[in-house]
């Protein structure tokens, strides 16, 4: 099992990217919600899931990605440089929080289900989850914990019962209107603060720049 985080600060083929998050506690959903902006990426990424080949990453596009609260999955929305849905992604965890530098991380526990915008809809990787408990990696108690979640995204999938998917478009909106005044906001403190720069905008909304090339198994 992995720890992944949100902000995908190893990830090398985004050169420049800016994150933020934050924590909701809404009729609608009670978590933390990040955002990552791609500025710019060595090459587009391409996922290729049945029939569907899907770009998922590229310049100008955009990372949305739920953790619920007290929920063993996160959900990650991905959107093209339009703000179009590119992709829909579940990842199914042991857990997730947040680091010591205010950035979610979560627990991998390797299942995931893709979510396109026409609908379709694809378990991923029952036989990483299998290898693993046969390796040890993961518990009996964590592999069933795993088949069952997955089964409850997949039901609520199904009935069309899980409005955080629609949802999505209209917090992307909200987010970016947040990051923008985050910006905004840590611009203006470094104008008024010349000497006592800190090099960045804070804590939970910040730029990287990383060098071009990666694995030839990429996993984001």
């Amino acid at each position: 099992m992995k720890r992944r985080s949100a902000d995908r600060a190893g990830w090398q083929r985004l050169t420049r990217r800016r994150f933020h998050t934050m924590h909701l506690d809404t009729p609608e959903f009670t978590g933390y919600r990040s955002l990552l902006l791609i500025d710019a990426v060595s090459a587009p990424f391409w996922t290729q899931e049945s029939v569907e080949r899907c770009r998922i990453a590229d310049t100008g596009f955009a990372w949305l990605q739920h953790f619920p609260a007290s929920a063993q999955h996160t959900l990650t929305t991905m959107f093209d440089s339009q703000g179009r849905v590119a992709q829909w992604y579940i990842d199914i965890c042991a857990g997730h929080g947040i680091d010591d530098r205010g950035v979610p991380w979560f627990d991998d526990l390797y299942l995931d289900i893709v979510v396109s915008p026409s609908g379709a809809h694809w378990l991923l990787d029952a036989d990483e989850l299998d290898a693993a408990l046969h390796a040890g990696l993961v518990s009996r108690n964590e592999y069933d914990l795993a088949h069952a979640e997955a089964r409850r995204v997949l039901d609520a999938i199904e009935r069309r019962s899980w409005p955080l998917l629609e949802l999505s478009v209209a917090h992307l909106l909200e987010h970016r209107a947040a990051l923008e005044a985050s910006d905004a906001a840590n611009t203006s403190n470094r104008g008024a603060d010349i000497d006592g720069d800190t090099g960045g905008v804070g804590l939970h909304a910040r730029r990287a720049a990383r060098r071009p090339g990666m694995r030839n198994q990429e996993r984001t």
